[in-house]
């Protein structure tokens, strides 16, 4: 089968490409630079494997050699957000990822593509209007380009998930940050909501098995097996790191504030972490779809996930709290 994995130098698509490529399928990479892509490759595969991904240039938002790398695909995995802020473009990211998700499912459908495989995050139940999220412009824009992809092929599929917990998630190394950076976490309100987050092992095979699943034309909610509050996992996370990091808790969110802060703090750009923030209004958990079950995927703990995602990180780079 002909793979194309969009986002392939990022922390999730870097991981789906050698696991498709040891699965026997042909696999074509995308993006805007490819020196990136074939450095984000290059601990993750052999030598010999590595010259087997071919690698197309192009952009999303331009549409830019999407005609090229779409021919003779088979299945598209699209695994590109826009959140941060562009050198060459001002509109807001939820415009660039709504134009972005235009661009490539019109191409899809175009180059007769079978199935798009979407990552997006968890939709917090009961938080609608109108039929959009309210208060997050960053979970309704994920929302909004799933329906755009769906909508265009329609044996799609879509997994919902939360944090990701794996050594190059940006998510998951701005808690860490926060646990090595603060002597007190000081915890808004947002600390007793909670969520589902997966490890970086388990998405990689629910994308990979969602390529040929009998799931077509549908969304799945992909949590992983515990049920934690933002505050527990930074406590979990001071425990695996074997810091002593007493809490301060506020009653209230001051999210444009904190998000500031918190930036400043893991030295992460402001805007990617005051939409992430913006999404904090209550639990974000998953739906019932017995979506490991359907996927054939086992799940691992959070502090297992903690734990290898850590080790992995200390392999290349030393962590100020050890």
């Amino acid at each position: 089968m002909r793979v194309l994995v969009t986002g392939a130098s990022g922390a999730v698509g870097s991981l789906l490409v050698p696991r498709l490529v040891i699965g026997g399928h042909a696999v074509r990479a995308f993006g805007r630079d490819p020196s990136r892509i074939e450095e984000a490759l290059e601990d993750q595969l052999l030598e010999a494997e590595t010259d087997e991904v071919e690698v197309v240039q192009g952009d999303v938002v331009t549409g830019a050699g999407l005609a090229r790398a779409l021919k003779e695909v088979d299945v598209a995995y699209y695994l590109m957000h826009s959140m941060e802020r562009s050198a060459t473009d001002a509109s807001p990211f939820t415009e660039r990822e709504r134009l972005a998700a235009q661009n490539f499912a019109e191409a899809a459908a175009r180059a007769g593509v079978g199935r798009i495989v979407y990552l997006g995050g968890l939709v917090p139940r009961g938080d609608t209007a109108d039929g959009l999220l309210r208060g997050s412009r960053h979970l309704a824009s994920r929302e909004a380009v799933e329906r755009i992809l769906l909508e265009a092929v329609p044996e799609s599929v879509a997994l919902r998930a939360s944090i990701v917990i794996g050594e190059r998630s940006r998510s998951f190394r701005f808690l860490v940050r926060l646990v090595e950076r603060m002597p007190v976490l000081t915890l808004p309100s947002w600390r007793r909501f909670r969520t589902q987050p997966i490890d970086a092992r388990d998405i990689t095979e629910m994308l990979a098995a969602a390529s040929t699943a009998e799931v077509s034309g549908r969304s799945l909610d992909v949590g992983g097996p515990d049920i934690l509050t933002y505050g527990e996992m930074l406590t979990t996370i001071a425990d695996v790191l074997l810091v002593n990091r007493p809490s301060l808790r506020f009653g209230i969110s001051a999210t444009p504030l904190a998000a500031r802060v918190a930036a400043a703090i893991a030295q992460e750009d402001p805007a990617l972490v005051l939409p992430l923030m913006e999404g904090l209004r209550g639990d974000l958990l998953a739906a019932d779809d017995h979506a490991a079950e359907l996927l054939g995927v086992e799940l691992h703990s959070f502090a297992s996930a903690v734990e290898r995602a850590l080790g992995e990180w200390e392999e290349s780079e030393p962590l100020r709290a050890r």
